[in-house]
């Protein structure tokens, strides 16, 4: 059984630049392109500057009007994490850009893998390499993991993934055998085992991939290799919670600019949705979706739990540790 949440503590501005709402939506559930992870190496960087004088908290849809051109925060995302470092994994991807614009938000000590770094500044600009380090690497390849990658870190986020159809993202072996399962298997594989949780992006269906309409998303095997690979992030000993998104929807869409993610909103689809068993139908925002990996990071009783999420309209959590912490406890209290 699912919980939903309602409230009304968090307001809905219009926005100046409107939303992404003329883009295609992606037909499969949780298909946001992948980014697997080549030798790596620290980019520096400078301050941290966002360059659109109109910033949005996109884990929360809300706007804030920025003196400066620098990116104001409220008091609940001003409080620095310092003895936190995510790692996150697939952080130019539809959900990933949210994420990591979350944690710069929050003050949170980040470091990406990507394939292609230069991806980083594109989205996020220069920041400082004590807020965001950015590293070389292609999860598919075991030999680009050294250990040295995870030094320090104490949390990971991973929400690498593909289409499940083929299309160009899966040019250069990009496929979900080799992003979702063997990706995954690597990256688990190599992270140390002092890690405090790794949160890892799923999708719902992955446990119902032969019947119907499941087995229609799953005909190239999207939804098989993502159980393959909770199963193997479920064995490895390290503690870890799985979201399982509905069909992903709402900006950012990937390959734009940073003022393209802030003015990311979920419009009126706030209210959550949370359940356990794989019974959740429907759709999410990637909004939604991201704020749900940040804070199950905080949350104890979520380490080793599997979560479907769906958002739906209505007002919902925002950014609020507690209504989260209550949508958590509550599926699994009704599941």
């Amino acid at each position: 059984m699912a919980c939903k949440l309602f409230s009304t503590s968090v307001s809905d501005f219009p926005l100046v630049h409107g939303k992404l709402s003329n883009f295609p939506q992606i037909i499969p559930p949780n298909v946001s392109p992948g980014h697997g992870y080549c030798s790596f190496k620290f980019l520096s960087s400078s301050r941290r500057v966002f360059s659109s004088s109109l910033v949005v908290h996109a884990a929360k849809g809300e706007a804030i009007q920025s003196p400066n051109s620098v990116s104001t925060l409220d008091s609940k995302t001003t409080l620095p994490s310092s003895s936190k470092l995510v790692l996150v994994v697939g952080g130019t991807g539809g959900v990933g850009q949210l994420v990591v614009a979350s944690l710069l938000d929050r003050n949170i000590k980040s470091r990406l893998l990507l394939r292609d770094p230069e991806k980083a500044t594109a989205l996020f600009g220069k920041q400082d390499e004590e807020t965001l380090q950015v590293l070389r690497g292609d999860t598919r390849n075991p030999e680009d993991l050294d250990p040295s990658m995870f030094d320090g870190v104490t949390h990971v986020i991973c929400c690498t993934g593909t289409t499940a159809f083929p299309s160009k993202r899966w040019d250069g072996d990009n496929t979900p055998e080799r992003v979702d399962w063997e990706g995954v298997r690597n990256l688990v594989s190599a992270l140390p085992s002092s890690l405090k949780r790794i949160i890892l992006v799923s999708s719902v269906g992955v446990t119902k991939f032969n019947e119907l309409p499941w087995s229609v998303m799953n005909l190239f095997g999207v939804l098989k290799y993502k159980k393959m690979g909770e199963d193997f992030v479920r064995q490895s000993g390290l503690p870890f919670t799985i979201i399982r998104p509905g069909r992903l929807t709402d900006g950012p869409y990937t390959s734009y600019d940073l003022n393209t993610l802030l003015k990311a909103t979920a419009g009126q689809r706030r209210a959550v949705l949370i359940g356990q068993g794989d019974k959740l139908v429907g759709e999410v925002s990637r909004l939604v979706v991201a704020e749900a990996c940040i804070q199950a990071l905080d949350i104890d009783f979520t380490e080793g739990q599997i979560y479907e999420i769906n958002s739906v309209e209505g007002d919902g959590p925002g950014s609020d540790p507690q209504k989260w912490r209550d949508l958590f406890k509550a599926a699994q209290t009704q599941n």
